[in-house]
């Protein structure tokens, strides 16, 4: 696509991009661009707190716009995009977090402000907010028999229009709502160390709920290889990492397991790479690692276009999807 055709976020990147992790940023973004333009499809991976962060003003568009096909997510992400919408006024914001004491820390504590860098999500607010109604959801499929993904039960929770009531926020601005309105496939790996995961848990060890009564991480590996084998042809999928860990880790592992352990020979590997993150290359580190060493684990192939930017993805990613959508 021609510059000229671009917004002004675009024309200013385009100009100004030009060297280091700029141009890196303006060449994934390209990339992302006319692996898009050949008809492939992108799964976006988010790790850290990009929820919190409010990745949802940019990303529930790119939902909308069909830029993205399939997210991985943390537990983490998946639930406070849903509490941003819900509770936004009551956060707390802190600036100088980095002068924080121990004894400032436990006041917050105190207050039921759970920090996260400089931003204090507020408990009761936010996480109880959510846990009266997701509870009678999970109580009701569990009464009729009925299993779901966590990311399915999210959606009912925004699908029925309980939280309206709630909101705080333009519901434009979040991509869980945004994904709920496609029925988005979502992976949501290690669900379980999320604070729904937790209180999920606890409900099971008093007796209230079964474990059963919500799908398990082996499941969404199964989910997840039956919906890559389905939409891998042609110019197949692209994989777009935010940060590292088990978000990226986990989907990326579908490629090698399919074609090593299910024996599909002809199963193509992921067709676009790029990572965001500010884990610089490090010894034995997953989320430091270069793109090339996934080569060796049968992830990415020979000529599979690569990109690593290593900056802070609150900066980069709202920058790239700007990039895609045209603005």
């Amino acid at each position: 696509m021609n510059a000229t055709k671009k917004g002004p976020i675009s024309q200013f990147l385009e100009k100004n991009y030009l060297h280091f992790n700029a141009a890196a940023l303006v060449d994934a973004a390209k990339g992302y661009e006319a692996h898009l333009d050949a008809g492939g499809k992108m799964m976006i991976t988010l790790a850290g707190a990009m929820s919190t962060a409010e990745l949802g003003i940019s990303l529930a568009e790119m939902i909308r716009q069909d830029k993205v096909s399939v997210i991985s997510c943390t537990g983490a992400n998946l639930e406070e995009d849903i509490m941003n919408l819900v509770a936004h006024s009551h956060y707390k914001r802190v600036p100088h977090y980095r002068d924080l004491s121990p004894q400032d820390e436990w006041e917050l504590l105190e207050n039921h402000y759970n920090r996260v860098t400089d931003t204090c999500i507020p408990e009761e607010e936010a996480f109880r907010r959510i846990q009266q109604h997701i509870h009678k959801i999970w109580k009701e499929a569990e009464a009729a028999g009925e299993r779901y993904f966590p990311h399915e039960y999210m959606y009912k929770l925004l699908n029925s229009g309980v939280l309206t009531q709630y909101y705080e926020i333009d519901p434009k601005n979040s991509w869980m709502l945004a994904a709920a309105e496609k029925n988005l496939p979502i992976v949501v790996p290690g669900w379980e160390d999320s604070t729904m995961g937790n209180i999920f848990a606890s409900y099971v060890i008093k007796g209230e709920l079964k474990a059963s009564t919500m799908k398990s991480g082996i499941e969404y590996m199964t989910y997840l290889a039956d919906w890559y084998i389905k939409n891998s042809g042609g110019k197949g999928v692209g994989f777009f990492q935010i940060a590292g860990g088990i978000a990226g880790d986990f989907p990326i592992c579908v490629v090698p397991m399919l074609y090593q352990d299910m024996e599909m020979n002809d199963i193509p590997f992921w067709s676009y790479f790029c990572q965001i993150s500010d884990s610089t290359t490090s010894y034995g580190s997953y989320s430091g690692a270069v793109p090339n060493e996934k080569i060796t684990w049968g992830k990415l192939d020979i000529d599979t276009p690569k990109f690593i930017v290593e900056s802070d993805a609150t900066i980069v990613a709202p920058l790239i999807f700007a990039w895609v959508l045209g603005q």
